[in-house]
């Protein structure tokens, strides 16, 4: 049942504060020191991320509500439908606030040094902050309604920091970009809105999901229609295939911006949608076969174009997609804790990917091609180290974070009821042999090798730092008054902290939910089980121990042949990856443009549209019909008054005529108007 006390009363706060912040920091921050408008965004994330901490404390007590529910006055109420402006808390909602307030929190801190010398720090800090905003309505939302409006909110805060360098041509149409093919999604979730209402009369969760579990005998039929829609939703916002392609280009805004979006918040509402959405997804078995052969096939497609990307960015961007393809997989299959458990473990490495990556990038004066890096492990060591814990969680190598959430999507695939699971099963596999490849391609082509860099010194200016802005990066230095630092360095600790407890906890972050048959007690499921275990129509497998550790040293078999052949192509003999391209040069182009998808959409969608919309819409509709409308009434208009304007003549002889006219006129049409009437 709901516990609604006024103790928690401050649940309002974990979203108000950093709208308060956003308010303030965008009206006024242009006029503020900066050091104030850090104050302001640091202490709106910091505290709702201290009642977040408090919320676990809580709820994790002895005899504590599952449920937490915090509702205010009815916000929308007509005949048949009432909706509140309502809050809820449960075990599933204080996993994702943890992950949005913590990992939000420490992306904030770096970025303090990492946008510490661009002119529009007020301006990036107000949309940070209602970036979080956005983000907390939608986990706190009670109904399908307030949910939508955060999911809209987090596409228009995203579109502000995508676009952040808007003077830049690519960062405005990567904004725009990610903007439109949201929307495709967002109108699946709309329409799923309306047959959500037309069939139950609500949009609260609570309702809808009640009156799902207490009709068994619900399947498939209007049911799989509303979960189709949201898993269109879910795939614009979570950036699977087929709208992925908003994401990789996201890349334009800061690093920060990349972190916060790829990792924390923005990527993981679609996998939220769904997983909050169970009752309803368990009860058609079409709708979890769909998300599972999504998920599959974004996870090992995107692996494919991230293994020949040489941003370093891109890497990590196809990286995130190909991840949450995992939780998708893991969706579809009914293992939605499993997916969370994923996602979980992703925030914590993922931003720490992005932000080490953004050390690496400010040490080399906003370099991102990793073709001319190479050697940095001596120069940058503490962002190699935290950058080596990145990548040795997300390639999946025991006892590292990402080893037991994979493994156990891996496992629960293989023994789900699905009839293609051990298909899905192997395409995730492979996929998994493929990301350590890639990463360690990554970890090598950086760190390791002769140094490709050419060395940028840092200029000083009366004691203040010179930056240059390279594409949308901004060079900084780690202290104004050091002089004497030149070259490729090590970044200030206001960046390095934030990668330093990231690093920790993609280390130690997956022992919370270790499986039982790895030997764990399988925490994170446990915890999840009031979330999940109503209501669910999709039977668990038997658990099999032997099975899992079997598919586990599977698993991890395929990582090390993804990291020995990296090692071979980009450390041993780094030329032979030149030399088998060039053997398959075509094939290498394909994957090395993405598989020309962009370019077939232009062609297919872009364009046509683009013709549609200039001769018919430009030439024909506005042109012709609105233009020439306007045109004939102002032709008429000037017509009648030439002949209007006749009439005030000034001569009085002229008056004296057209007044007899108008008065003969009048008599004719009394005398004629009479005779008619009177036959």
């Amino acid at each position: 049942m709901p516990s609604v006390s006024p103790n928690y009363d401050s649940l309002w706060l974990i979203p108000l504060l950093p709208f308060a912040g956003f308010l303030i920091n965008g009206t006024i921050g242009r006029k503020l020191p900066r050091v104030l408008v850090t104050a302001v965004a640091l202490i709106c994330t910091a505290i709702p991320a201290a009642i977040v901490a408090w919320l676990w404390i809580t709820m994790k007590a002895a005899g504590a509500p599952d449920l937490i529910q915090v509702v205010s006055q009815p916000w929308i109420q007509i005949t048949g439908l009432q909706i509140n402006f309502a809050f809820t808390v449960d075990h599933l909602t204080l996993i994702m606030l943890g992950v949005v307030t913590g990992v939000g929190f420490l992306i904030h801190i770096y970025s303090v040094g990492y946008m510490a010398h661009e002119e529009g720090y007020w301006r990036f800090f107000a949309y940070l902050n209602l970036f979080m905003f956005f983000m907390s309505v939608l986990v706190l939302a009670e109904s399908f309604l307030l949910m939508f409006v955060g999911w809209e909110g987090v596409g228009l805060a995203s579109y502000l920091l995508i676009g952040f360098y808007f003077k830049k041509d690519s960062a405005a149409n990567a904004g725009k970009k990610a903007f439109i093919v949201n929307r495709i999604g967002d109108f699946g979730f709309l329409l799923a809105m309306f047959l959500i209402v037309r069939e139950f009369g609500s949009l609260d969760f609570t309702h809808v999901f009640n009156a799902i579990s207490v009709n068994p005998e619900w399947h498939g039929g209007i049911l799989t229609a509303i979960a189709l829609l949201l898993v269109l939703g879910a795939v614009g916002k979570s950036a699977q295939i087929p709208l992925y392609v908003w994401l990789p280009d996201a890349m334009e805004g800061p690093t920060p911006v990349s972190a916060l979006i790829h990792a924390a918040t923005m990527v993981t509402a679609g996998i939220y949608m769904v997983a909050r959405c169970h009752t309803l997804f368990d009860r058609s078995p079409f709708a979890l076969g769909v998300v599972a052969i999504i998920g599959a096939a974004t996870c090992m497609f995107a692996a494919c174009i991230g293994m020949v990307q040489h941003d370093i960015k891109r890497v990590l961007a196809y990286s995130t997609v190909s991840q949450l393809g995992y939780m998708f997989l893991a969706c579809g299959v009914g293992a939605y804790a499993a997916g969370i458990f994923h996602l979980l473990t992703h925030a914590f490495f993922k931003a720490l990917l992005f932000l080490a990556a953004g050390s690496v990038i400010h040490a080399l004066s906003g370099e991102q091609d990793m073709r001319k890096m190479g050697g940095l492990r001596k120069r940058i060591p503490i962002t190699f180290f935290t950058m080596t814990m990145g990548v040795f969680a997300i390639a999946g190598i025991p006892p590292w974070a990402a080893f037991f959430s994979k493994d156990e999507i891996l496992y629960q695939t293989f023994v789900s009821g699905n009839p293609i699971g051990k298909l899905l099963w192997l395409v995730g596999l492979v996929t998994a042999g493929m990301t350590s490849f890639y990463m360690f391609r990554l970890w090598f082509k950086t760190f390791f090798g002769p140094e490709h860099f050419e060395e940028h010194a840092d200029l000083h200016d009366h004691g203040a730092a010179v930056h240059a802005s390279s594409g949308s990066h901004a060079v900084m230095v780690a202290d104004p008054e050091e002089t004497h630092v030149h070259g490729v360095h090590e970044s200030p600790w206001i960046m390095l902290g934030p990668l330093v407890i990231l690093a920790i906890l993609s280390f130690i972050g997956g022992w919370v939910g270790v499986p039982a048959g790895m030997g764990g007690h399988d925490e994170i499921g446990h915890f999840l089980d009031p979330v999940f275990a109503s209501g669910a129509a999709v039977e668990a497998p038997t658990a099999s121990y032997g099975l899992e550790r079997g598919l586990a040293v599977i698993s991890v078999f395929a990582v090390a042949i993804g990291f020995y052949v990296a090692y071979i192509f980009y450390y041993k003999k780094p030329r032979t990856a030149a030399a088998i391209a060039g053997r398959f040069p075509a094939l290498y182009r394909l994957v090395e443009n993405k598989f020309y998808i962009d370019e077939i959409y232009s062609a297919l969608i872009v364009t046509p549209l683009l013709m549609f919309s200039r001769l018919f819409l430009s030439g024909l509709i506005d042109g012709g019909i609105v233009n020439g409308s306007g045109a004939a009434a102002g032709a008429t208009t000037r017509g009648l008054s030439s002949l209007v304007r006749r009439v005030q003549s000034g001569n009085i002889r002229s008056y004296a005529g057209w007044l007899a006219l108008g008065a003969a006129a009048v008599l004719l049409v009394m005398i004629f108007g009479r005779s008619v009437w009177l036959h």
